[in-house]
């Protein structure tokens, strides 16, 4: 009987789904999603390597925006094979342990990117707080810690559901609403009691992203408190100017996941169009568009990205 069941486990196909298109229009759809990618990988290792080569930039909040640069990198490359070759090949077909591997890091570097979003919310809060201890609070290693502890704790959330799904078998139409696979999508799949990977699923959303956007809320409060108390009106719009990127990039990472969490939640007859955008939205928007929302906004680091291309 266990042979039997092995079997079945590996054999088992799932089946991705992209946008309406006939063979023409997916070629052309793919256009778009393929500059997409490009624009995210150069756009973040452009951050990465100026930050690195430029000793000017070795200071807490840029640190903390190569850390991110470095996750969402992640993001696109573990997003990117599912996503074009649906669309370049009409590759619909995955396996379930390619499938399990590339939820797991999807789920690992999103948890990691809502961290890193709290502590950059940490870096501003202090930095309006208490200017004059700034740089000696936020020292580099101190930095690398929290980053270890960000990563770890992904890693000890996260790690138990590939192996919670793993043990499923799995015996209906295994068509996902997305072109990638995640945690929810492949637990529907299951013809097995789903109970426990529904609440340890709803357990690490609350854990990771829950707890997280609540603290980023609470350390704007304080942040928004302090810089009512400045006097000067100028000082006062410089200090809400620094964190005007961080706040752009909370809304692009949130706002998307958390619109499609409700839709799936309590939208049963939501449109399966509106929640396949929500879905290229949280993964693909957030690696797109960080890196351009902190180059517009940083002057100094605007300047060495301009030095970059002109070069």
């Amino acid at each position: 009987m266990s042979a039997v069941n092995d079997t079945k486990l590996k054999s088992v196909i799932f089946l991705l789904t992209r946008l309406p298109s006939d063979g023409d229009t997916r070629l052309w759809i793919s256009i778009p999603f393929f500059f997409m990618y490009v624009i995210s990988i150069v756009g973040n290792s452009v951050i990465l390597f100026i930050v690195k080569t430029d000793p000017s930039l070795h200071q807490p909040m840029y640190i903390f925006l190569s850390m991110l640069a470095i996750t969402d990198l992640g993001i696109s490359i573990s997003t990117m094979p599912t996503i074009l070759g649906i669309y370049l090949f009409n590759s619909r077909e995955i396996s379930l342990d390619a499938c399990l591997a590339q939820l797991f890091f999807i789920h690992l570097l999103q948890c990691i990117e809502s961290s890193l979003l709290l502590l950059m919310a940490l870096d501003r809060f202090i930095a309006i707080y208490n200017p004059l201890r700034y740089a000696t609070i936020l020292i580099l290693p101190r930095i690398a810690k929290m980053g270890l502890v960000a990563v770890l704790r992904a890693m000890v959330i996260i790690l138990p559901l590939p192996f919670l799904l793993k043990r499923f078998q799995y015996c209906q139409a295994n068509f996902f609403s997305h072109s990638y696979c995640v945690h929810r999508e492949v637990m529907k799949m299951a013809c097995s009691d789903i109970r426990v990977n529904i609440i340890y699923g709803l357990f690490t959303k609350l854990l990771t992203m829950g707890l997280d956007s609540l603290l980023i809320f609470l350390s704007y409060v304080m942040i928004f408190k302090t810089v009512l108390s400045i006097t000067s009106h100028e000082e006062c719009l410089r200090a809400l100017n620094t964190c005007i990127s961080h706040l752009c990039a909370v809304l692009l990472f949130y706002t998307p996941d958390i619109s499609l969490t409700v839709i799936q939640s309590f939208e049963k007859d939501s449109s399966p169009l509106l929640q396949i955008l929500l879905g290229y939205m949280s993964l693909l928007l957030p690696p797109l568009m960080n890196p351009i929302v902190y180059s517009m906004k940083s002057k100094h680091l605007r300047v060495r990205v301009i030095r970059v291309f002109i070069k």
